[in-house]
């Protein structure tokens, strides 16, 4: 059984009326809290006008990706790509629903922490896009016009890497460097958590809630082929923690599942003609198919939510089109975190544990990758120690 088109177009159509039904917690936030959680993503165009600026800003961005003459070349393929891109998004409604996810994970999440954290409440979530609005440059002037005493700086993807949380991380520091920090507030910062048990458990419920579709004289052989956003070679060879950071969160899931089935990790998402970590999601199901395993559950092990790489690449790209063409018998799809009740619990969690600690940032953030060359992450992690308060 395939994805079909139609079936993940009602998927959407559902996932409207859920955001629909909790548009209102949004606006009912705290305008004054005593702890602000800044939550960073890459972010995702919410309709298709935003296309363009997103793939500017994605493309000129030396810790996402590295061009020879960038200044002029990422322009140039930001507007190549555009007409393509802005198709896909039009294939799964119209634009990203990353911003709309976040908003309740984050709204939950918050409301788990005033009851779990009296002592620091009350919260308040913010969202910091690297790539598209709400701008982190831009959240961080609303943060500090609502005055907290805190500030958790808290990275959106589970699992560490220069290009991505990096990135994200370095623009906070941009930021400040051509504007006055705020007196009065404390900084802290989490910057991964790709093995927190809840994490994991969340995971291995969505896995097994597509195994339990499958007839049971199947459900044994069905390859659990866990999919995460690739990465340049260039940069796993300086050093990136990455990929041995997606891979233990392979292992504890499998572990969780009690290595119910076969699985395998691929790499998805690749963008130009360098090398970057292999085997590619899509060779490595037609790799399988014809070893003769034709029964696959494929797991995004690196996104917290729902966006164009599940949507689009996975759910239409694999599940559906590559899937008929190298003749699959049936495949699915984990659906990500999102609000699962296990995720939200992760994420309170997560934060009450970072603010009951005495280490405001963890050692291995301030650490540079051993081949690092960039002198701005060099100036950057020393403005985090001192930011942080680090000893």
């Amino acid at each position: 059984m395939f994805l079909h088109k139609k079936n993940f177009l009602c998927k959407l159509a559902n996932n409207a009326a859920n955001f629909a039904t909790s548009a209102g917690r949004f606006s009912n936030q705290v305008q004054s809290p005593k702890t602000a959680i800044l939550m960073l993503n890459m972010g995702g165009p919410q309709h298709t006008d935003q296309v363009h600026d997103y793939l500017l800003r994605i493309m000129t961005d030396r810790d996402m990706i590295q061009l020879p003459i960038q200044s002029r070349l990422g322009p140039w393929i930001a507007q190549r790509r555009t007409p393509e891109v802005q198709k896909k998004y039009k294939e799964i409604g119209g634009g990203s629903p990353i911003l709309k996810w976040t908003e309740l994970q984050g709204q939950l999440m918050c409301e788990q922490l005033d009851k779990v954290s009296p002592a620091t409440a009350p919260h308040k979530h913010y969202v910091g896009f690297r790539y598209v609005n709400p701008l982190t440059e831009d959240t961080l002037a609303r943060i500090e016009s609502d005055k907290p005493e805190r500030v958790v700086l808290f990275s959106q993807y589970p699992q560490y890497s220069c290009a991505t949380s990096g990135s994200s991380f370095n623009s906070i520091f941009s930021h400040y460097r051509e504007n006055s920090l705020p007196a009065n507030i404390k900084w802290s910062i989490i910057d991964r958590w790709g093995t927190h048990p809840l994490l994991i458990k969340t995971i291995a419920q969505r896995i097994r809630d597509e195994l339990a579709k499958f007839v049971e004289t199947k459900r044994n052989d069905v390859v659990i082929l866990f999919t995460a956003h690739s990465l340049p070679l260039k940069a796993v060879n300086r050093g990136d923690a990455y990929p041995s950071e997606i891979g233990a969160s392979v292992h504890m899931v499998m572990q969780e599942l009690g290595q119910s089935n076969p699985y395998s990790l691929a790499w998805q998402s690749k963008v130009g003609p360098l090398p970057w970590l292999a085997p590619a999601t899509d060779d490595a199901i037609k790799g399988y198919v014809k070893q003769g395993r034709k029964n696959f559950i494929l797991v995004p092990i690196a996104f917290v939510n729902e966006h164009i790489e599940t949507l689009h690449e996975l759910d239409i790209e694999y599940c559906d089109e590559l899937a008929k063409e190298v003749g699959v018998e049936e495949i699915r799809r984990a659906v990500a975190p999102n609000d699962h009740p296990l995720f939200i619990d992760a994420l309170s969690s997560i934060v009450a544990d970072h603010l009951k600690s005495t280490q405001p940032v963890n050692p291995k953030f301030l650490m540079r990758c051993p081949m690092c060359t960039n002198p701005r992450c060099r100036e950057s992690k020393k403005w985090y120690q001192q930011l942080c308060g680090f000893k």
